[in-house]
């Protein structure tokens, strides 16, 4: 009855949804492209390609963060045995285009099959996979319970359970627990992370705590920091915004416009999180009285009239941006609930700081912050002030920035060792 009833509000869920994907497809572009895949019916050449393949590894990651963390997983498993093959899904166009940039010779990569029964059928009938790894939150019922009564083995890799979350399941533990429960083997990010799960029904004996494999996945760009370089021509201090929600760039701004008082030669980048929000961005650049420098229609510094912004609205410069900031703020965690990845920024040796809402990077905050490797601000008044102090004092933020990138560095090696098992337990061929 539950299965009936889950299925039911699926669907209705996912059709009052659907305005909202139809205007993503819109904004984004690109997004409506191979939907087939969505409902199990992929193009011939992706039939042929996984017919070919000898029981591949399916791995699923939802978007860009979660690419990566897959996709470093993936490089793992092959340093032990080369000849594994994986079959990739992916949710978002964004995570698309970064999955491109992950997927081996000899991999195949497809967006994730809708949680509807016929559509998970057909693509596990195609794929047959040797086992099923997912990332981080994805958790998709029927998905879940077909592989596993197929007998697959099915994993969850860098797991974490949000705030929220951790609030929803317990009450919902008669239909999640049997979900959790299935699960072969769950590696989480912290000890709170694996207590939630087992309040959520997952078995005890099943969990691992290995710490935050976002760690591992962060890694330094010379040729993208070399490229961004010359775009910017900076003469002075770098700040950068990075994957900034909407209200976060205007707070920018105006502490740019605080900073340009005691550095008048600072430069500001901003990068907002979501692309089509960039019209935005740029306008709000014009209200402040600067001159914006669009990264997308191929302008560069030799393009500026009169003081200038620059506006990264392109894919895969974030590692590359934050190797050129002396100051870094990490967006989604002012005004918005979450945050991005502030592990980056911390390798690069910026000098970092976040707002006050950090929910999804709750383990690796508490790494960062117990070494000194950031700055956490209440408020946009209080960040605007920090940012003022270390643009004044450039020996504190180079200590800063030193102790973020030794902090980073101490925690590597998770993705490693979660590997080698993966690789045992499926009996993949060594060296």
């Amino acid at each position: 009855m539950k299965w009936f009833l889950y299925n039911v509000l699926f669907s209705i869920a996912y059709m009052a949804m659907m305005p909202h994907f139809l205007l993503r497809m819109k904004r984004r572009g690109g997004y409506r492209a191979r939907m087939g895949d969505r409902f199990g019916r992929y193009p011939e050449e992706i039939v042929k390609a996984i017919s070919a393949m000898e029981s591949p590894v399916w791995i699923h990651a939802v978007s860009v963060g979660e690419v990566q963390v897959a996709g470093q997983l993936m490089r793992a498993m092959r340093e032990v045995s080369p000849n594994v093959r994986f079959v990739f899904s992916t949710t978002s166009s964004t995570g698309w285009k970064v999955a491109l940039k992950e997927v081996g010779e000899g991999d195949v990569l497809m967006y994730n099959p809708l949680d509807f029964m016929p559509c998970v059928r057909r693509a596990l009938d195609l794929v047959k996979p040797r086992a099923v790894i997912l990332t981080e939150t994805e958790i998709w019922p029927n998905f879940i319970r077909m592989v596993t009564k197929r007998g697959i083995p099915i994993f969850l890799a860098n797991a974490r359970i949000s705030d929220r979350s951790s609030r929803r399941y317990p009450k919902l533990k008669w239909f999640f627990g049997e979900i959790f429960a299935r699960f072969t083997k769950i590696w989480t990010q912290s000890e709170l992370d694996r207590r939630r799960l087992i309040e959520a029904g997952a078995r005890d004996e099943s969990i691992a705590v290995t710490g935050s494999f976002k760690f591992d996945v962060a890694r330094r760009n010379p040729a993208k920091e070399s490229e961004l370089g010359e775009w910017i021509g900076a003469k002075g201090l770098v700040i950068v915004g990075g994957s900034t929600w909407p209200g976060e760039d205007a707070f920018m701004l105006r502490a740019y416009r605080e900073v340009l008082k005691v550095s008048p030669e600072a430069t500001l980048v901003l990068a907002p999180r979501h692309f089509e929000k960039a019209d935005q961005v740029e306008a709000n650049i014009a209200a402040a009285g600067f001159g914006c420098i669009r990264r997308s229609r191929g302008e560069s510094v030799a393009d500026a009239k009169g003081p200038s912004v620059f506006l990264c609205d392109t894919t895969g410069e974030m590692m590359g941006l934050w190797g050129l900031a002396d100051i870094a703020f990490v967006g989604k965690s002012l005004f918005e609930h979450g945050s991005q990845n502030m592990i980056e920024p911390c390798l690069c040796g910026a000098a970092t700081l976040v707002g006050p809402n950090t929910e999804n990077f709750r383990p690796v905050m508490s790494d960062l912050l117990d070494g000194g490797a950031l700055l956490q601000l209440p408020d946009e008044a209080a960040l605007t002030k920090e940012i003022v102090a270390l643009a004044l004092d450039a020996s504190r933020r180079k200590a800063l920035g030193a102790k973020a990138t030794a902090a980073v560095k101490r925690r590597k090696g998770v993705v490693g060792r979660v590997a080698s098992e993966l690789c045992e337990r499926l009996s993949l061929s060594l060296h």
